[in-house]
């Protein structure tokens, strides 16, 4: 085997781990969507409005959660910080 085939089977070598390492990448699926700009559109609005929504409804929860424990917190009647919350309550009862 002269010098020229040993390289032949190196370079078919790599380029077949090559092929077999794009593959497991999922390089492929990755430029068909960069070089279609519709897909690329549709699937950054899609993402875009998922975020948005679970930070809209994540938001609310906390909200919720924060409200609930101060009125609890109104309800033990410590007397300057009752006031206090109880006043923020109101605002944001108002607000609704």
């Amino acid at each position: 085997m002269n010098f020229r085939e040993k390289q032949k089977r190196i370079l078919h070598t790599n380029i077949r781990k090559l092929n077999h390492l794009l593959s497991q990448s999922q390089v492929s699926d990755l430029m068909e969507v960069v070089g279609n700009s519709k897909k690329l559109l549709f699937r950054n609005l899609l993402s875009g409005l998922t975020k948005g929504i679970g930070i809209g409804i994540g938001v609310t929860i906390i909200t919720a959660i924060i409200l609930i424990l101060l009125e609890r917190l109104v309800t033990l009647n410590i007397p300057v910080i009752g006031e206090y919350i109880s006043d923020i309550v109101k605002i944001v009862e108002q607000a609704r």
